[in-house]
């Protein structure tokens, strides 16, 4: 295995984006924690993905895909059935495209427990991601999350985590507050926002607050929140939100709010009536916050690059940000 920096964990998608009255469908890879690996190797960060593959050719050219980005794909699970599908509706109308998944018995699905070396494929890495989309699928999952969580664990790596919440997923009988919080004690880093966050691990939520829908009231939502996981997660010592808003199809409004160390810092607002794309984005931002703390940026600095380099993915096409760094800068 070629040694690198980051390594992510997560199951490996097809996306296909129908325009039926036009009798096409355009197809992306993706998957959250392969779009995280994909923008790390465009920033010249040295990564490799983990997921699960079976032995076909259409794997076998998915993975050409990703080593074509620099992804390092080396430490690639083989076996099962099938790659997962997930269908988005990509017409005119971004803000309520539907998302229909089809990854029911994929390859990475069927991972089964205790029977993968996690500490011998982790090697010298520096740091492990992973998201909440893993542990929603099955109950195994959740066990594959636990075993390579302790691995990276004794084996000294940065882990960091996205709570990224998908309603469709998570259909097995657990909620994810019944299953997150054990995960995340390991993490050192977690990103989401105050809503995930209070549906993953039980956080305290002022709606009553909320309601005013100002965004002094969400920042310090945000500061709250934030201390809270830092008191209960005491491995956790950094949390990231993201702030979006949208009033129209191609409409973003963004901003992002990081806490370390008691300290916050926020990002610059964006706003923008050009969306193209809004898949990925939160991946992006996962991303940007992994490149800037290796980079040994400070705070205010790691996360104006995160959201500017979120931002940056509104305007690209498919799963995976092409954006270069030197172009994110710009936009900070």
């Amino acid at each position: 295995m070629k040694p690198v920096k980051v390594i992510t964990f997560g199951e490996i998608l097809l996306r296909l984006s129908p325009e039926l009255s036009q009798h096409t469908a355009a197809i992306y890879v993706g998957g959250a924690e392969a779009n995280v690996a994909a923008a790390l190797a465009n920033w010249g960060t040295d990564v490799a993905y983990i997921s699960k593959v079976p032995e076909n050719g259409l794997s076998r050219d998915v993975l050409q895909q990703l080593s074509h980005l620099g992804i390092h794909t080396d430490r690639m699970l083989w076996g099962g059935e099938r790659i997962g599908i997930y269908y988005l509706a990509q017409g005119s109308d971004l803000k309520h495209a539907e998302v229909v998944y089809d990854r029911a018995w994929s390859a990475f699905s069927r991972i089964t427990p205790g029977t993968v070396n996690w500490e011998a494929l982790l090697g010298d890495a520096e740091w492990f991601h992973w998201s909440a989309i893993t542990p929603a699928l099955n109950p195994d999952a959740v066990d594959i999350c636990r075993e390579i969580l302790q691995a990276a664990s004794r084996k000294g790596l940065i882990i960091s985590t996205d709570l990224n919440y998908r309603s469709k997923l998570w259909q097995y009988g657990k909620k994810p507050v019944d299953v997150m919080p054990e995960l995340v004690q390991y993490c050192d880093v977690v990103m989401g926002n105050i809503w995930a966050a209070n549906n993953m691990l039980d956080t305290t939520l002022d709606t009553v607050a909320l309601d005013t829908n100002t965004k002094a009231v969400y920042l310090e939502q945000a500061e709250k929140v934030a201390a809270e996981i830092t008191q209960r997660f005491p491995r956790c010592k950094r949390i990231a939100f993201t702030f979006r808003f949208s009033d129209a199809p191609t409409h973003n409004r963004y901003y992002a709010f990081y806490y370390h160390a008691g300290q916050v810092s926020i990002s610059r607002e964006y706003d923008t009536h050009d969306v193209v794309d809004r898949v990925g984005s939160g991946d992006c931002f996962m991303a940007g916050l992994i490149h800037a703390q290796l980079a040994g940026l400070d705070d205010q600095q790691i996360i104006s690059y995160a959201a500017a380099a979120a931002y940056s993915k509104f305007f690209v096409k498919g799963d995976f940000n092409t954006t270069s760094a030197e172009d994110i800068i710009k936009l900070i």
